[in-house]
């Protein structure tokens, strides 16, 4: 199989807000969080032909932010490898490489996935 690719379209959402804890110290996905996840899957669904795939994949992610704003590039892959498990992949344990990028683009932010 070559390698294929899924979109997202807008800001990609950090890591940092998207879980809370509760005063019982349990760790929770905020409403926003799920929100932010299901449209990814959303997304990845209407772009993915193909069942989940069963082999190991490498995956390279392009990230496109509106600002040069300093941003930890590592805080924008945990909610989309999540919301592409069951879709691209049957477990985010399949990932053998992950190569992250991140860029400018004002007009039109995104996240971009090469799936190999």
């Amino acid at each position: 199989m070559s390698a294929l690719h899924i979109t997202f379209k807008g800001e990609p959402k950090s890591t940092q807000h998207i879980y809370g804890r509760a005063r019982s110290g349990r760790v929770f996905m905020t409403a926003d969080a799920k929100a932010a996840k299901e449209a990814y899957q959303w997304e990845a669904k209407s772009q993915w032909p193909f069942p989940p795939l069963a082999e190991h994949v490498a995956l390279t992610i392009r990230f496109y932010l509106k600002t040069k704003r300093l941003r930890d590039l590592d805080n924008h892959n945990k909610i989309l490898i999540d919301a592409l498990k069951g879709i691209v992949y049957h477990d985010d344990s399949q990932i053998g490489a992950l190569h992250l990028y991140k860029g400018e683009d004002a007009n039109n932010p995104r996240i971009e996935v090469t799936v190999h």
